[in-house]
């Protein structure tokens, strides 16, 4: 009983050794990679962009009314969100920060992008675009006093054909469609189809239509609000041309004139006013012409 009763303490003294070397054995720090932030401005301490090249013009934008605008080579409305992806290295972050002044190392020295961020016309953010890490295929890019490793994505986002940079909507966000006048096109001239919304309902000149309201709001919304042209171009009206027209009617009792290019394959679409032509599929593009106003067969 007695050498159990030793054996027994033995074990416990063994167990509490054991516990007390864990609790008081020197802690190991994990040492983690460090993350350099950019910069701290947000996307929306900015109203101008200036992405500058060496062998061809620069594109610039400025921020009017709450909107991007292209307003270099080309001045026209600008896709919003490929305005957004050019700004978004100034919340960009990297494992890797270097302090050099060998620019010419990092192929900074002549840059392939330089992208300036206009927070107003005497302060401004520049960020230079070098050559390329060979191992993590990430470029270069400096901004004030240091280097860092960034992904290809952002030189992408600024180096995108310009074209590409427009906004494919026909319709600016701030116009509020309140009706149609599709009278002058060939499937409507006989009847003179007009549209319009009156006290928050949908009204079409056509005695015979039988409009839902919920058909032509989802109509309005799918068709125009929310259409996007697969592609655009630059238009310039061609004054010996006649082509079948449109109008929109806004809320400000403005209206947009449309000219209608083609139909087939594709339809096109092009607004005089801003100088563009757009690129819709057939189907959608017939949908835009052809609202759903129930007309018996």
């Amino acid at each position: 009983m007695k050498k159990r009763w030793i054996l027994n303490f033995l074990l416990l003294c063994v167990v509490a050794g054991l516990v007390a070397f864990l609790y008081l054995r020197p802690k190991h720090v994990v040492q983690q990679d460090a993350t350099y932030e950019i910069s701290n401005y947000k996307l929306s301490d900015f109203n101008a962009i200036s992405v500058e090249f060496p062998a061809k013009a620069a594109v610039t934008f400025e921020k009017v009314k709450g909107y991007w605008r292209l307003t270099a080579p080309y001045q026209t409305r600008a896709d919003q969100l490929s305005v957004e992806r050019i700004l978004s290295i100034i919340a960009a972050k990297t494992q890797n920060k270097i302090i050099s002044t060998d620019l010419e190392k990092f192929g900074l020295k002549n840059p392939s992008i330089r992208l300036k961020l206009f927070r107003d016309k005497n302060n401004s953010e520049e960020f230079l675009f070098g050559t390329h890490n060979p191992v993590t295929e990430e470029q270069y890019v400096a901004y004030k006093n240091a280097i860092y490793l960034l992904p290809n994505s952002y030189a992408e986002s600024a180096s995108t054909q310009v074209i590409e940079m427009i906004d494919k909507s026909p319709l600016k966000p701030t116009e509020k469609v309140i009706g149609f006048d599709f009278s002058h096109l060939e499937q409507w001239e006989e009847s003179g189809l007009n549209i319009g919304m009156v006290d928050g309902k949908w009204h079409v000149s056509i005695a015979k239509a039988k409009p839902q309201q919920n058909d032509l709001n989802e109509w309005l919304d799918y068709s125009w609000v929310h259409a996007y042209a697969k592609s655009v171009e630059l238009y310039t009206p061609d004054r010996k041309a006649t082509y079948p027209s449109f109008e929109v009617k806004l809320a400000d009792g403005s209206k947009v004139h449309f000219d209608k290019i083609q139909e087939s394959p594709e339809l096109l679409l092009a607004r005089p006013d801003e100088g563009i032509e757009y690129h819709f599929d057939a189907e959608g593009g017939f949908n835009m012409l052809n609202p759903p106003i129930n007309l018996p067969k």
